[in-house]
């Protein structure tokens, strides 16, 4: 590739003596995997820009799987994530580089990875309304198709008060069953609009994702999730994913 393009390092690991292994998520071909030749050494340029949550330009070259990173220049300063957020944004990172097929573009969920990110960044309070939509906007993006705003036995507009039940490839069906696949209208209608008003629709939205997300991440657990669990006390109900543990 001889143009520059925006990119992100998702994941970064060491590649021989003074390489890195890196997954970036690029504007224009979605996830790649890199080498950084030489990028561990003491004089090299790259040594502390090649960094998540940075945003930056980058060039590569190859046609294998692995590409040769060519250049790379941060644009500015690494979004400051600090605390619930960097785990928080550690998870969406993970959730890249489990879910995205390689050099399959994504613009659109490029910038609502951004967008995201910027959030966590700036955020005072929880960081679960930014995780929940960009959840949903990566699951419209692998498309995951499903109507909000519908019942799928009878087509009739979903109705606030009504409990819906979840089946998968088929949609929202009257019910009443109440299960952790049950919805109410609001809580729909919340999915649909992506806003969350309150804790209902967003520990809602949650279950939700979680049962859309299932398939793609399968039994692997998510390393981020472990990694959170470590680091903060016992006593905490939060988890990478901004919400309690079960």
């Amino acid at each position: 590739m001889e143009g520059w393009q925006r990119a992100f390092v998702l994941h970064g690991r060491p590649w021989s003596e003074t390489s890195l292994l890196l997954d970036l998520f690029t504007e224009e071909q979605g996830r790649i995997r890199v080498i950084a030749k030489g990028a561990r050494s003491r004089r090299s340029h790259l040594k502390g820009t090649l960094q998540p949550f940075t945003p930056l330009l980058v060039r590569w070259g190859g046609r294998g799987e692995v590409k040769t990173l060519r250049s790379a220049e941060a644009v500015s300063l690494a979004l400051p994530l600090t605390g619930i957020a960097l785990y928080s944004g550690l998870y969406i990172n993970e959730l890249l580089s489990r879910v995205l097929e390689q050099e399959t573009r994504y613009s659109a969920l490029f910038f609502d990875y951004l967008h995201c990110i910027q959030n966590l960044a700036g955020a005072t309070g929880s960081p679960e309304p930014a995780l929940r939509q960009f959840e949903l906007a990566l699951l419209s993006c692998l498309g995951y198709g499903v109507d909000f705003l519908h019942c799928a036995g009878s087509g009739a507009q979903v109705d606030d008060t009504m409990t819906y039940r979840y089946r998968e490839e088929k949609g929202f069906i009257a019910s009443l069953v109440i299960d952790n696949t049950s919805f109410t209208g609001r809580q729909l209608k919340a999915l649909a609009s992506r806003e969350f008003p309150d804790a209902d629709t967003l520990r809602a939205a949650k279950r939700f994702t979680r049962i859309a997300l299932k398939p793609y991440l399968g039994g692997k657990p998510l390393k981020s999730r472990e990694l959170f669990r470590q680091f903060l006390p016992k006593r905490s109900p939060l988890t990478p994913d901004g919400g309690s543990e079960h």
